[in-house]
């Protein structure tokens, strides 16, 4: 039976703390995964970001299916921390207008939507400069803005597919594979925040604003690295080598005899500290088929199972022990359950639990970046949809009541549909 772990109330930040984005306004159309992940981290450091959503079901990961808790999905709870949410049908003019209101306000928008939605709806960054000189408007597609794939639909899986990245991925007797979480959204997330972060930092120096783009395919293609670099240069089409990178015997998953470790190995120093002082085998450097880098590699095979048949002699705490005393790199190999179980994730205050309207509270994965002067804010839960339109409109844009019912009248919320009371 699954064991989630205990999870304690987030601790406040300090009282009067100043946050890294302080009084930074980002109005967010973004759905999914790499926008709102983008959104989230400004959001995490003290912009106020207002998400956008269409009120018949709003952002897709409402929907997904992997977990929910208090009628919200795991994914939609994990990649909308911290912002407001308004319902807004863009079809209609009056919705439209509050939009076009919102940006006359805003520092950064951010969009993901398919190719010439925003035109549709005169809301690309062409009509929406001339309104405010200072914007930054980031847009988030799967093969960029222009050019003849600019209308394609694209996900996550199909550029790992298309850029190559997927192709480094598994082992040489197996297919391409992709890799489990989406990794080119989440880093096309980050790429997005850094190119705004960018662009607000040139605005200082320029008084302007401009226009960022980032794109799935780009973004896959770069995560290449080293192995698209090495192509490059000689021509050679790198392959899939599982665990073990480049073909290395002494990094890799190996078997002990009650479970399994991972090891990364890489160096000549680490590998005679490994076979002298772990595996008490100081032949496996003197022997002339494994003295060298190279000499390893040719004869990886011979070494890998060498190494895995002293390593299955012995329990995996007893290995691990020696290991870390030869300081040797070595980790488990965890489930997530054991992951998020386990100790680094609890000294490291990395899961906390936060309050949540319907749910009462919901888990929490803080953030990944540690700021010493400007700490994140304290978290709150992803929006209820529409939760805070009533507020943004009085409060954000100034509207009174009689032109707050004339708009929900007209069906700017959604078909008849009135503002969220808070």
């Amino acid at each position: 039976m699954s064991t989630k772990p205990q999870l304690p109330e987030r601790p406040s930040r300090a009282a009067g703390g100043p946050t890294a984005l302080d009084g930074l306004l980002v109005i967010d159309f973004t759905r999914v995964v790499a926008g709102p992940a983008c959104t989230q981290t400004l959001a995490d450091f003290g912009a106020r970001v207002i998400k956008i959503e269409n009120p018949d079901g709003g952002d897709d990961t409402r929907a997904y299916e992997h977990a929910e808790i208090g009628g919200e999905s795991a994914a939609y709870l994990s990649l909308n921390r911290n912002k407001s949410g308004i319902a807004l049908d863009l079809a209609v003019p009056e919705a439209r207008e509050i939009a076009l209101d919102l940006i006359r306000k805003a520092d950064v928008v951010v969009e993901n939507f398919s190719s010439g939605v925003m035109k549709k709806f005169g809301l690309d960054y062409e009509a929406v400069a001339p309104l405010n000189a200072r914007l930054v408007y980031c847009s988030i597609s799967a093969y960029g803005r222009t050019g003849p794939f600019a209308s394609r639909p694209g996900f996550d899986p199909i550029t790992q597919a298309e850029s190559g990245f997927m192709s480094l991925n598994g082992f040489a007797d197996g297919p391409a594979v992709r890799t489990g979480p989406p990794i080119v959204d989440m880093a096309t997330g980050m790429s997005a925040c850094n190119a705004i972060l960018l662009a607000l930092l040139a605005r200082d120096r320029l008084g302007r604003g401009q226009h960022v783009e980032v794109a799935l395919f780009d973004v896959a293609m770069g995560m290449t690295g080293f192995y698209g670099m090495a192509y490059l240069i000689n021509g050679e089409n790198p392959g899939r080598f599982g665990n073990s990178p480049s073909g290395s015997p002494t990094v890799g998953v190996y078997e002990a005899s009650d479970g399994p470790l991972y090891m990364a190995c890489a160096n000549d120093r680490l590998y005679r500290r490994l076979a002298v002082e772990v595996l008490n085998r100081p032949d496996l450097i003197t022997d002339p088929k494994f003295a060298t880098r190279k000499a390893r590699s040719e004869n990886k095979e011979l070494l890998r199972a060498a190494i895995a048949e002293v390593f299955a002699s012995d329990t995996l705490e007893n290995w691990m022990t020696k290991m870390k005393l030869a300081n040797i790199p070595v980790g488990y190999l965890r489930t997530v359950e054991e992951g998020f179980n386990a100790p680094e994730a609890r000294e490291r205050a990395r899961l906390s639990r936060i309050p949540h309207r319907t749910a009462q509270w919901v888990p929490n994965i803080e953030p990944p970046i540690t700021m010493s002067l400007t700490a994140t804010v304290d978290p709150m839960a992803a929006p209820l949809l529409g939760e805070h339109t009533e507020r943004v409109m009085r409060e954000t844009l100034g509207y009174d009541d009689k032109r707050i019912a004339a708009l929900a009248e007209k069906g700017a919320f959604g078909p008849g549909k009135t503002p969220r009371t808070d």
